[in-house]
């Protein structure tokens, strides 16, 4: 399981990697709203444990650009702040559930088992954008009325795209995601470029209107 972790308190910060890892979670700490909002937006977690009082953006301002930018993330505050009005303010701002500091790590595992349990969703049959129409059963992709004849990597990179659609992709998720490397000892980033560029003149050459886009220095993007 991956985690982001956006706590501004070293202590804290500190203890819950150390307790999460234990448990064989893959732990990312942001100590700064707005790295935590970069992370949170750019990168994939299954839970985001977020304090609602940080420098820069506070938890609830990355919560709400989250959930209007469609990023679904199970997310759990974690704050001293135990008022009603401030509970209300952070479940209405996207959060899935509220943990108040102090509080026991059990408690926390507890709530983290429950929430993704609840969460557990179904993927769609297929993802659109544009004209561009990914069937993820058939394992087939369609632009208008014209199959496209992807390879089955070339499928797997157009469907991860399809299901990030809106924001961007780094190498650095696609080496992990797609290829399977957490550890690189050899950079993926030209293998990775080439495949774009051929899926890409595949989704994208043959029409007027461009989907697949590159985000210089930061990674790809499928938007209409």
């Amino acid at each position: 399981m991956r985690i982001l972790v956006v706590e501004h308190e070293p202590k804290v910060a500190a203890a819950l990697r150390a307790g999460l890892e234990a448990e064989h979670c893959a732990v990312q700490v942001a100590a700064i709203g707005e790295e935590g909002f970069y992370l949170a937006n750019t990168e994939r977690f299954d839970l985001i444990l977020l304090d609602m009082m940080l420098p820069g953006r506070d938890g609830v301002e990355i919560l709400t650009h989250m959930r209007r930018q469609g990023v679904q993330t199970p997310a759990i505050l974690v704050t001293a702040r135990d008022a009603v009005d401030d509970r209300v303010r952070g479940l209405d701002s996207g959060a899935d559930d509220y943990l108040v500091k102090p509080f026991a790590f059990s408690e926390l595992l507890a709530r983290m088992r429950a929430l993704l349990r609840r969460g557990r969703q179904e993927l769609p049959a297929s993802v659109r954008i544009g004209d561009l129409e990914v069937d993820t059963g058939a394992r087939v992709a369609t632009r208008g009325n014209i199959a496209l004849e992807l390879t089955p990597r070339e499928f797997d990179l157009l469907e991860y795209l399809a299901r990030h659609r809106g924001r961007v992709v780094s190498r650095e998720m696609l080496a992990r995601d797609i290829w399977n490397e957490t550890a690189r000892h050899t950079p993926l980033d030209n293998v990775i470029d080439v495949h774009i560029a051929r899926l890409r003149r595949k989704i994208d050459e043959p029409f007027a209107k461009k989907l697949l886009q590159t985000v210089r220095g930061v990674g790809f993007m499928l938007r209409e």
